[in-house]
């Protein structure tokens, strides 16, 4: 590259109240500029009163399941993971990390104000590090990146392109190292490779490194020197580090769609096994020690729609994949190199994507797992608790303008321990059990006008029920068997009245009060034209900044079929007087717009980072307490470089470290790798990255 100055591509191009244009296009191939897929008419159920539910129970249900917290929970006792490393311990760690504590839980951080800046900005404080970027070596042996001589081979062996989901396991009883587990969401050549001009272009060795960069790594990390930082492990054998990508990983799939003739192609006649993961996007980590990741945008990966069977379009189009033109805007024409993206002749392989991906980064040489149990859609994520019964309970959102909230209860329990009985019964659980979808009521309908003023009653807020849709190999959609539910689920939640969110992204519950979060983050079309109304869990017309649902279900159990909700957060500017935030005072509140995902520290608060800012300043990461007079208090806690997207966050179960992963840096129209909109993280070109933050004095983030 020329050291001579370039003029930076035009800022501020955006579509839809907030992403780029440039985002738009790789992130989901211009969805927004497609019909609405859900054509459906459903109805509200009727009014529920919204009634007080007691805590009583959750904190000793939550804490079964405390590894999704980070370090308190166990290590797998597993021959692979003792055999993988002559150090691995002999026993799992049973303790929180070491150091100063979890804090008190107050927030004590002085927000830091909104910017626009090509930087990564935290409060006073506190200091950060890039933990590990885009062509980072990962599998031992990987060449060092080299941007202009990119292979394939070399993609499948270094840190994939824009990762999103950022979970961390530990390794070992004193909290000195860990598995860091990042999704790689998508692709965008434009970033990726200079000189590109069109998608037809690329050579087939190109396209087939975009194939290499999605899918996931798992990196082995370790703390320094007793602080809140990490890094990547140093050289030696690092046997848990691998990629799993979409151009040559093979993946099982499980539960009742296994086999089916749904899913059965011409390379894989028996249906059981798929090769590749796509547009893995959030995810979460599972009690016992292993992080479920959900594949989101998949349809654009797809051409032919138009030439497959009829019966097929109907089901192909509520997914997004267009059936009336052979390609799409975006289309990344992977069929050049894997004629099974060619629906025309493979029209089960979009069957075989849209699911929630299991991977055990403590075996590196398990093979990750496809449940088809969990309902297929285009899944943000899925976060898991154990239920005082002793079930586990999955919460799914299917990222989506009109789409749908999900639940799934499993049909075996728990096993504590550390044993490997133990994990081996664990690593089943998810193969069976019932999927409900929600249905939301309202308490104040009549007064809904699409303005985003409170009710008379003083609250947005409801009740609800989950609607079963499938228990085992029992389907309770009409017309359809249970193979059809979990593979076109879209459809079944239509058929049965599911209400219509604003974009339902990340799900997740808290392991201290139980009380779920859903991050819904905008509807630019909700309320316009012939498209659904507001109503008093999606309150505005044309939403453009979205909302933080808490859901609490009946009676603090996690398999019930009724619960209540409210809407303790409606996202925008505090001086726009159709935000809330719990009720608290507005002007000490920061700005936050469009949040995707959530997660929990280790006292109980929420973080919460956005996607889209359509304020018009850089995304970020934000904190408030969920419980007393701090709640709905909320803090920005740092910003994320020009272009960018905030994705992760995981706060390790001590505080004393938090992750997020940087996504899309410089995505921004007119972009190139040779005229870069940003220059982060190394002052050349953009680059995702993971980056570790953490406070100077030893102490617990953000309290």
């Amino acid at each position: 590259m020329s050291d001579r100055p370039r003029p930076l591509p035009l800022l501020g191009t955006t579509r839809h109240g907030s992403r780029d244009a440039m985002t738009c296009l790789y992130r989901c191939a211009n969805a927004c500029d497609h019909p609405v897929p859900n054509t459906s008419d459903n109805p509200y159920f009727g009014d529920l009163v919204h009634a007080e539910v007691s805590r009583r129970g959750v904190v000793r249900a939550g804490a079964v399941g405390a590894m999704v917290l980070g370090f308190t929970g166990t290590l797998p006792d597993t021959p692979a993971a003792a055999s993988a490393a002559t150090n691995s311990p002999a026993r799992p760690p049973t303790t929180p990390t070491g150091g100063k504590g979890i804090g008190t839980g107050a927030l004590t951080f002085k927000p830091i104000p909104p910017n626009t800046l090509d930087t990564f900005v935290v409060p006073n404080g506190y200091d950060h590090a890039v933990l590990i970027r885009w062509g980072d070596p990962v599998v031992p042996g990987a060449p060092a990146f080299d941007l202009r001589r990119q292979t394939a081979a070399a993609q499948a062996r270094q840190f994939g392109y824009n990762n999103d989901f950022v979970g961390v396991l530990p390794l070992d009883k004193g909290g000195k190292r860990a598995l860091l587990v990042v999704n790689h969401e998508y692709t965008n050549e434009e970033l990726m490779f200079p000189g590109f001009t069109s998608h037809e272009a690329l050579t087939v060795e190109q396209v087939k490194v975009a194939m290499a960069a999605h899918g996931m790594s798992v990196v082995e990390i370790e703390r320094v020197a007793g602080t809140g930082q990490w890094r990547v492990a140093g050289s030696g054998r690092r046997p848990y580090n691998r990629r799993v990508d979409a151009l040559s990983s093979t993946l099982e799939l499980t539960g009742p769609v296994a086999g089916s003739s749904l899913v059965k192609t011409a390379a894989d006649p028996k249906g059981r096994r798929v090769v590749g993961t796509l547009n893995n996007c959030a995810g979460g980590v599972t009690p016992w020690g292993t992080v479920l990741s959900g594949e989101e945008n998949f349809d654009q990966y797809f051409v032919g729609g138009d030439a497959a069977p009829a019966a097929d379009k109907p089901r192909l189009a509520r997914y997004g994949i267009t059936t009336t033109a052979r390609y799409r805007s975006g289309s990344r024409r992977w069929e050049r190199v894997a004629d099974r993206f060619d629906l025309a002749k493979h029209p089960n392989e979009a069957n075989r994507h849209g699911w929630i991906v299991e991977i055990d980064p403590y075996d590196p040489d398990s093979r990750p797992r496809k449940h088809t149990a969990l309902g297929r859609f285009k899944h943000e994520g899925a976060n898991v608790i154990v239920a005082r019964s002793g079930h586990v309970v999955v919460y799914m959102g299917d990222d989506e303008r009109f789409d749908y909230l999900y639940k799934f209860v499993s049909d075996k329990k728990f096993m504590t321990g550390d044993s490997w009985v133990a994990r081996k019964h664990n690593l089943t659980l998810l193969e069976s059990g019932t999927l409900y979808v929600a249905q939301l009521g309202q308490t104040s309908a009549a007064e809904i006008d699409g303005s985003g003023t409170l009710p008379s009653d003083g609250a947005f807020n409801g009740g609800g029920r989950w609607i079963k849709l499938v228990s085992g190999n029992r389907s309770y959609v009409d017309g359809m068997s249970a193979a059809e539910v979990l593979t076109f689920t879209r459809l079944a939640g239509d058929q049965v009245g599911a209400t219509k969110m604003d974009r339902p992204e990340d799900v997740e519950p808290s392991l201290h009060t139980g009380k779920v979060y859903v991050a819904l983050t905008n509807n630019t079309n909700r309320g316009v034209g012939s498209n659904p109304k507001p109503d008093e869990a999606n309150p505005r017309t044309a939403n453009r900044h979205g909302q933080i649902l808490e859901l609490v279900e009946d009676r603090t159990d996690h398999t019930a079929e009724t619960f209540t909700w409210s809407l303790p957060i409606v996202c925008g500017d505090p001086a726009d007087p159709s935000t809330y935030f719990a009720g608290y005072d507005k002007t000490r509140v920061s700005p936050i717009s469009c949040p995707d995902n959530v997660a929990f520290d280790a006292t109980g608060n929420l973080w919460i980072s956005t996607d889209g800012n359509a304020l018009g300043s850089n995304d970020g990461l934000f904190a408030t307490a969920t419980e007393g007079p701090e709640r709905g208090h909320l803090k920005q806690f740092l910003t994320v470089p020009r272009g960018a997207e905030t994705c992760g966050p995981f706060v390790t179960g001590d505080n004393r470290s938090l992750f997020v992963a940087v996504q899309h840096p410089g995505e921004i129209t007119g972009a190139t790798v040779d005229n870069p909109a940003s220059t982060w993280p190394d002052g050349d070109y953009a680059k995702p990255g993971v980056v570790v933050t953490w406070r100077l004095d030893g102490g617990p983030v953000g309290s």
